[in-house]
Protein backbone atom coordinates (compact mmCIF):
# COMPACT_ATOMS: atom_id res chain seq x y z
CA UNK A 1 0.00 0.00 0.00
CA UNK A 2 1.20 3.24 -0.81
CA UNK A 3 1.74 5.18 2.48
CA UNK A 4 -0.35 8.51 2.49
CA UNK A 5 -1.96 10.77 4.98
CA UNK A 6 -5.05 12.70 4.53
CA UNK A 7 -7.58 15.54 6.22
CA UNK A 8 -11.08 16.34 5.68
CA UNK A 9 -12.51 19.72 5.94
CA UNK A 10 -9.74 18.94 9.62
CA UNK A 11 -11.20 21.94 11.75
CA UNK A 12 -9.99 23.19 15.36
CA UNK A 13 -11.40 25.76 17.73
CA UNK A 14 -10.02 27.19 20.95
CA UNK A 15 -13.09 29.18 22.66
CA UNK A 16 -13.69 31.87 19.46
CA UNK A 17 -10.07 31.22 17.89
CA UNK A 18 -10.10 28.75 14.62
CA UNK A 19 -6.62 27.38 14.91
CA UNK A 20 -7.24 25.39 11.82
CA UNK A 21 -9.82 26.76 9.12
CA UNK A 22 -11.32 23.06 7.32
CA UNK A 23 -8.25 21.45 5.82
CA UNK A 24 -8.25 19.34 2.78
CA UNK A 25 -5.08 17.71 2.28
CA UNK A 26 -3.87 14.28 0.69
CA UNK A 27 0.08 13.84 0.67
CA UNK A 28 0.94 10.12 -0.68
CA UNK A 29 4.03 8.60 -1.73
CA UNK A 30 6.96 7.90 -0.50
CA UNK A 31 8.78 11.33 0.17
CA UNK A 32 8.93 14.30 2.21
CA UNK A 33 6.75 16.63 2.38
CA UNK A 34 7.24 20.60 3.63
CA UNK A 35 4.34 21.59 5.99
CA UNK A 36 5.14 25.28 5.65
CA UNK A 37 3.92 28.33 7.30
CA UNK A 38 4.73 31.05 9.86
CA UNK A 39 4.57 30.29 13.55
CA UNK A 40 0.80 29.91 14.87
CA UNK A 41 0.01 29.33 11.59
CA UNK A 42 -1.63 26.07 12.57
CA UNK A 43 0.94 23.43 12.02
CA UNK A 44 1.51 21.75 15.04
CA UNK A 45 -2.30 21.87 15.95
CA UNK A 46 -2.47 19.70 12.56
CA UNK A 47 0.25 17.52 13.42
CA UNK A 48 -1.90 16.67 16.81
CA UNK A 49 -4.80 15.76 15.24
CA UNK A 50 -3.14 13.56 13.04
CA UNK A 51 -1.68 11.66 15.73
CA UNK A 52 -4.72 11.96 18.40
CA UNK A 53 -2.97 14.47 20.84
CA UNK A 54 -6.32 16.19 20.08
CA UNK A 55 -9.29 16.13 19.28
CA UNK A 56 -10.62 17.94 16.28
CA UNK A 57 -13.72 20.04 16.38
CA UNK A 58 -14.82 19.19 13.01
CA UNK A 59 -13.43 16.99 10.04
CA UNK A 60 -11.13 13.99 10.09
CA UNK A 61 -7.62 12.74 10.08
CA UNK A 62 -6.66 9.95 7.97
CA UNK A 63 -3.28 7.99 7.28
CA UNK A 64 -3.40 4.99 4.90
CA UNK A 65 -7.13 5.78 4.46
CA UNK A 66 -7.96 4.45 8.16
CA UNK A 67 -9.53 7.31 10.40
CA UNK A 68 -7.59 8.32 13.57
CA UNK A 69 -10.38 9.14 14.97
CA UNK A 70 -12.78 6.68 14.59
CA UNK A 71 -9.79 3.57 14.84
CA UNK A 72 -6.99 5.37 16.46
CA UNK A 73 -4.72 2.16 17.16
CA UNK A 74 -4.73 0.94 13.78
CA UNK A 75 -4.35 3.72 11.98
CA UNK A 76 -1.30 5.30 14.56
CA UNK A 77 0.17 1.64 13.91
CA UNK A 78 2.21 2.32 10.65
CA UNK A 79 2.80 5.92 11.77
CA UNK A 80 5.87 7.48 14.04
CA UNK A 81 6.12 10.72 15.14
CA UNK A 82 8.09 13.63 16.88
CA UNK A 83 5.53 16.44 18.13
CA UNK A 84 7.05 19.28 19.57
CA UNK A 85 10.71 18.40 21.93
CA UNK A 86 10.01 15.63 24.29
CA UNK A 87 12.25 15.58 27.26
CA UNK A 88 13.96 12.10 27.50
CA UNK A 89 15.18 11.08 31.60
CA UNK A 90 18.81 12.08 31.74
CA UNK A 91 19.59 9.15 33.71
CA UNK A 92 18.86 7.19 30.57
CA UNK A 93 20.50 5.89 27.67
CA UNK A 94 19.36 5.84 24.42
CA UNK A 95 19.00 2.18 24.52
CA UNK A 96 16.81 2.08 28.00
CA UNK A 97 15.23 5.48 26.14
CA UNK A 98 14.19 2.87 23.31
CA UNK A 99 13.28 -0.03 25.68
CA UNK A 100 10.75 2.68 27.58
CA UNK A 101 9.38 4.21 24.31
CA UNK A 102 9.10 0.41 22.88
CA UNK A 103 7.07 -1.66 25.28
CA UNK A 104 4.81 1.74 25.33
CA UNK A 105 3.98 0.72 22.23
CA UNK A 106 4.01 -2.60 23.02
CA UNK A 107 6.80 -3.75 20.51
CA UNK A 108 8.18 -7.18 21.85
CA UNK A 109 11.57 -7.23 23.76
CA UNK A 110 13.78 -9.53 20.75
CA UNK A 111 11.87 -6.59 18.08
CA UNK A 112 13.05 -3.42 20.28
CA UNK A 113 16.68 -4.88 20.30
CA UNK A 114 16.93 -5.60 17.20
CA UNK A 115 15.01 -2.50 15.69
CA UNK A 116 17.18 -0.27 18.67
CA UNK A 117 20.59 -1.13 16.70
CA UNK A 118 18.91 -0.27 13.88
CA UNK A 119 18.05 3.35 14.50
CA UNK A 120 20.59 4.51 16.35
CA UNK A 121 22.64 3.78 13.44
CA UNK A 122 20.28 5.54 11.25
CA UNK A 123 20.27 8.91 13.11
CA UNK A 124 23.84 8.33 13.80
CA UNK A 125 24.02 7.55 17.24
CA UNK A 126 25.51 4.42 17.93
CA UNK A 127 29.04 5.33 19.59
CA UNK A 128 26.49 6.83 22.52
CA UNK A 129 24.28 4.10 23.13
CA UNK A 130 24.79 3.37 26.64
CA UNK A 131 25.98 7.14 27.64
CA UNK A 132 23.65 9.18 30.09
CA UNK A 133 21.48 11.15 27.76
CA UNK A 134 22.08 13.89 30.27
CA UNK A 135 25.47 14.62 29.27
CA UNK A 136 24.08 15.03 25.54
CA UNK A 137 23.68 18.34 24.07
CA UNK A 138 19.96 19.21 22.52
CA UNK A 139 20.86 17.85 18.92
CA UNK A 140 22.24 14.75 20.22
CA UNK A 141 19.07 14.30 22.21
CA UNK A 142 16.95 15.28 19.55
CA UNK A 143 18.31 12.41 17.26
CA UNK A 144 17.61 10.04 19.87
CA UNK A 145 14.00 11.36 19.68
CA UNK A 146 14.06 10.64 15.93
CA UNK A 147 15.05 7.14 16.92
CA UNK A 148 12.23 6.55 19.12
CA UNK A 149 9.68 7.66 16.37
CA UNK A 150 11.40 5.15 13.47
CA UNK A 151 11.70 2.02 16.71
CA UNK A 152 8.84 0.94 14.61
CA UNK A 153 9.58 1.05 11.37
CA UNK A 154 6.60 3.44 10.79
CA UNK A 155 5.38 3.75 6.58
CA UNK A 156 4.48 7.09 7.91
CA UNK A 157 6.79 9.40 9.78
CA UNK A 158 5.31 12.68 11.32
CA UNK A 159 7.96 15.58 11.90
CA UNK A 160 6.97 18.84 14.01
CA UNK A 161 10.10 21.26 12.92
CA UNK A 162 12.99 18.79 13.97
CA UNK A 163 15.33 21.24 13.95
CA UNK A 164 13.84 23.91 15.74
CA UNK A 165 16.46 25.53 18.53
CA UNK A 166 19.49 23.74 17.33
CA UNK A 167 22.22 25.22 16.61
CA UNK A 168 23.96 25.07 13.14
CA UNK A 169 25.35 21.94 13.53
CA UNK A 170 22.84 20.26 14.82
CA UNK A 171 20.29 21.37 12.77
CA UNK A 172 22.54 19.69 9.98
CA UNK A 173 22.51 16.60 11.15
CA UNK A 174 18.70 16.45 11.88
CA UNK A 175 18.44 17.39 8.32
CA UNK A 176 21.00 14.87 7.20
CA UNK A 177 18.91 11.93 9.39
CA UNK A 178 15.63 13.52 7.28
CA UNK A 179 17.09 13.53 3.69
CA UNK A 180 18.87 9.22 5.01
CA UNK A 181 15.35 8.44 5.63
CA UNK A 182 13.19 9.52 2.40
CA UNK A 183 15.78 6.15 1.12
CA UNK A 184 13.43 3.69 3.38
CA UNK A 185 10.30 4.09 1.47
CA UNK A 186 8.56 6.43 3.96
CA UNK A 187 5.95 8.91 3.68
CA UNK A 188 7.86 11.73 5.44
CA UNK A 189 5.89 14.66 6.71
CA UNK A 190 7.36 17.82 7.98
CA UNK A 191 6.21 21.00 9.90
CA UNK A 192 8.76 23.64 9.12
CA UNK A 193 9.24 27.84 9.08
CA UNK A 194 12.49 27.72 7.66
CA UNK A 195 12.29 27.63 3.87
CA UNK A 196 16.05 26.71 3.67
CA UNK A 197 14.77 23.71 5.31
CA UNK A 198 12.10 22.75 3.25
CA UNK A 199 14.37 23.50 -0.13
CA UNK A 200 17.26 21.49 1.34
CA UNK A 201 15.24 17.75 2.02
CA UNK A 202 12.02 17.83 1.18
CA UNK A 203 9.94 17.06 -2.35
CA UNK A 204 6.31 18.85 -1.73
CA UNK A 205 5.19 21.38 0.10
CA UNK A 206 2.05 22.55 1.39
CA UNK A 207 1.64 26.59 2.55
CA UNK A 208 -0.38 27.54 5.94
CA UNK A 209 -1.46 30.89 6.96
CA UNK A 210 -3.93 31.44 9.69
CA UNK A 211 -5.37 28.44 9.32
CA UNK A 212 -5.79 28.22 5.74
CA UNK A 213 -4.22 25.87 3.51
CA UNK A 214 -2.95 28.27 0.83
CA UNK A 215 -1.65 25.62 -1.76
CA UNK A 216 0.11 22.27 -1.97
CA UNK A 217 2.34 21.25 -4.92
CA UNK A 218 5.78 19.89 -6.02
CA UNK A 219 8.92 22.29 -5.35
CA UNK A 220 9.43 22.05 -8.73
CA UNK A 221 6.11 23.72 -9.31
CA UNK A 222 6.44 26.46 -7.09
CA UNK A 223 8.13 28.56 -9.68
CA UNK A 224 5.16 28.57 -11.60
CA UNK A 225 3.33 30.06 -8.97
CA UNK A 226 5.36 33.60 -9.40
CA UNK A 227 3.59 34.43 -12.29
CA UNK A 228 5.08 37.77 -14.98
CA UNK A 229 8.18 35.33 -15.79
CA UNK A 230 10.71 37.43 -13.47
CA UNK A 231 13.74 36.80 -10.77
CA UNK A 232 15.55 38.18 -8.32
CA UNK A 233 19.23 38.07 -8.92
CA UNK A 234 21.82 39.84 -6.78
CA UNK A 235 25.34 40.64 -9.27
CA UNK A 236 28.23 42.02 -6.74
CA UNK A 237 30.85 43.66 -7.94
CA UNK A 238 34.83 44.28 -6.52
CA UNK A 239 34.29 47.84 -6.61
CA UNK A 240 31.74 50.39 -6.28
CA UNK A 241 29.42 51.05 -9.33
CA UNK A 242 28.30 54.69 -10.25
CA UNK A 243 23.78 54.61 -10.80
CA UNK A 244 24.89 56.07 -14.10
CA UNK A 245 27.57 52.99 -15.29
CA UNK A 246 24.17 50.65 -13.96
CA UNK A 247 21.19 52.55 -15.77
CA UNK A 248 23.23 52.48 -18.77
CA UNK A 249 24.97 49.36 -18.80
CA UNK A 250 23.44 47.21 -16.84
CA UNK A 251 19.34 48.79 -16.85
CA UNK A 252 19.61 48.71 -20.51
CA UNK A 253 20.26 44.86 -21.40
CA UNK A 254 17.14 43.24 -22.32
CA UNK A 255 17.05 40.49 -19.85
CA UNK A 256 16.65 43.14 -17.49
CA UNK A 257 13.47 44.45 -15.73
CA UNK A 258 14.52 46.94 -13.34
CA UNK A 259 17.45 46.81 -10.87
CA UNK A 260 17.82 48.33 -7.45
CA UNK A 261 20.92 49.18 -5.51
CA UNK A 262 21.81 46.85 -2.39
CA UNK A 263 24.76 49.03 -1.67
CA UNK A 264 27.80 50.68 -3.61
CA UNK A 265 29.11 47.26 -4.87
CA UNK A 266 25.89 44.66 -4.71
CA UNK A 267 22.94 44.89 -7.11
CA UNK A 268 19.88 43.34 -7.43
CA UNK A 269 18.22 42.72 -10.64
CA UNK A 270 14.97 41.35 -11.60
CA UNK A 271 15.40 39.25 -14.55
CA UNK A 272 13.15 38.29 -17.29
CA UNK A 273 13.05 34.57 -18.32
CA UNK A 274 14.06 31.25 -16.62
CA UNK A 275 17.78 29.85 -16.25
CA UNK A 276 18.88 30.21 -19.97
CA UNK A 277 18.27 34.04 -19.48
CA UNK A 278 20.07 33.99 -16.77
CA UNK A 279 22.79 32.24 -17.90
CA UNK A 280 22.75 34.72 -20.96
CA UNK A 281 23.17 38.19 -18.64
CA UNK A 282 25.59 36.47 -16.50
CA UNK A 283 27.73 35.90 -19.71
CA UNK A 284 27.14 39.74 -20.68
CA UNK A 285 28.17 41.23 -17.51
CA UNK A 286 30.94 39.30 -17.33
CA UNK A 287 31.79 41.13 -20.58
CA UNK A 288 31.50 44.59 -19.41
CA UNK A 289 34.82 44.11 -17.80
CA UNK A 290 33.18 45.65 -14.62
CA UNK A 291 34.76 43.22 -11.75
CA UNK A 292 31.96 40.76 -11.72
CA UNK A 293 32.67 38.69 -8.73
CA UNK A 294 29.01 36.87 -7.74
CA UNK A 295 25.87 36.25 -9.06
CA UNK A 296 22.97 34.43 -7.62
CA UNK A 297 19.71 34.49 -6.98
CA UNK A 298 18.88 36.71 -3.74
CA UNK A 299 15.70 34.37 -3.06
CA UNK A 300 14.69 30.92 -4.29
CA UNK A 301 11.09 30.18 -5.73
CA UNK A 302 9.96 28.97 -2.95
CA UNK A 303 11.25 32.41 -0.78
CA UNK A 304 8.89 34.64 -3.23
CA UNK A 305 6.17 32.50 -3.65
CA UNK A 306 6.14 32.33 0.78
CA UNK A 307 6.84 35.98 0.72
CA UNK A 308 3.86 37.02 -1.86
CA UNK A 309 1.38 34.26 -0.71
CA UNK A 310 1.89 35.22 3.21
CA UNK A 311 2.03 39.12 2.54
CA UNK A 312 -1.16 38.79 0.81
CA UNK A 313 -2.95 36.75 3.44
CA UNK A 314 -1.50 39.34 6.03
CA UNK A 315 -3.22 42.66 3.83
Amino acid sequence: MTPSLEAVGLTKRFNSFTALDHLNLKVEGSKCVGFLGPNGAGKTTTLKMFTDLIFPSEGESFINGISVQQDRKRALAVCGDLIETPEIYPSLTPREALEMSGALRGMRPEEIRSRSAAVLEEVKMTEWTDQKVGRFSKGMKQRVNIAAALLSDPEVVILDEPSTGLDPRGMAEVRSIVRGLKKGHRLIFMSSHILSEVVDVCDDVALLDRGKLLFADTLANVSQRLGGNTRSVEAEFAAPVEDSVLANEIGSLPEVASWSRADARRVTLQVKGGPAEQARLLRQLASLSMGLISFRESRSALEEVYLREISVGDA
